[in-house]
């Protein structure tokens, strides 16, 4: 199964509707996120870490939530970025799994693919999630009209019966 490691805030700055969205609300873009990705995930069959960078936050905890089967968000201790957090995790599984991070920041695609992981920029991720959500789409509305409803899938056989009748008989 492929991991992918988001840089939470990284994508949240470089995607264009998250970005407008934080400008009002962070935790409103957060869960956009979230949201977004645990929709792609499920679609792709990928492992999706979203990690969001709490070293700025005095006193705070590494705290992981498994969103779903496919999801987590991890929001990183005190004193630790999202970059180092990721680093220390694709050091861990980078050589035995097929691992990639999701960040701009162009030192840190540096660090991750010299430890087995395979680097993507922010606008590279957007572009990809946004062709998934497109053909899932796509295939919502190809459904959607592929569904016949006429009104007599709608009626009572007896009701269509004494219809069909009134109408025979003009």
């Amino acid at each position: 199964m492929r991991n992918i490691f988001v840089d939470g805030y990284n994508v949240i700055n470089s995607w264009p509707k998250l970005n407008n969205i934080k400008n009002y609300s962070l935790e409103t873009a957060r869960q956009s996120l979230i949201e977004t990705l645990s929709n792609y995930s499920v679609y792709k069959g990928y492992k999706v870490f979203i990690v969001f960078d709490a070293h700025m936050v005095s006193g705070s905890l590494e705290k992981k939530e498994k969103i779903n089967k496919n999801v987590v968000v991890v929001f990183t201790k005190e004193n630790e970025t999202a970059d180092s957090f990721i680093e220390r995790t694709v050091n861990n599984i980078g050589r035995k799994n097929e691992v990639f991070v999701v960040t701009s920041d162009s030192l840190e695609q540096q660090v991750t693919f010299q430890r087995g992981a395979v680097r993507m920029s922010s606008i590279e991720f957007y572009h990809e999630v946004n062709n998934v959500e497109n053909h899932i789409k796509s295939k919502i509305e190809k459904k959607y009209h592929e569904q016949r409803n006429t009104l007599e899938d709608s009626i009572k056989e007896d009701v269509l019966e004494i219809l069909e009748k009134i109408r025979k008989s003009d």
